[in-house]
């Protein structure tokens, strides 16, 4: 009986979980007016992405490095034979 009402206690957060993210995706109301003299601007406002795109790789990189070296120094008396 246990299983069943935790079963049934996870199902419903994760739904509600799921309708109350979904709910988030309406996009704010335009404000309106021209920003700059200049015209549009691109969406985001310009904001620079490299500087996280190379942490996000870098990290990544790292991780894995972790991974392979854990794995070498585990198999490594199997490699000596």
């Amino acid at each position: 009986m246990k299983k069943n009402i935790l079963a049934i206690v996870l199902t419903s957060f994760f739904f509600v979980l799921s309708l109350m993210l979904t709910a988030q995706t309406d996009s704010p109301p335009d404000p309106g007016g021209d920003p700059e003299p200049g015209g549009d601007t691109p969406l985001g406002g310009s904001a620079p992405i490299g500087g996280g795109a190379f942490i996000l790789i870098g990290l990544g990189a790292a991780y894995g490095g972790k991974k392979v070296y854990k794995l070498f120094k585990d198999n490594q008396e199997e490699l000596k034979d």
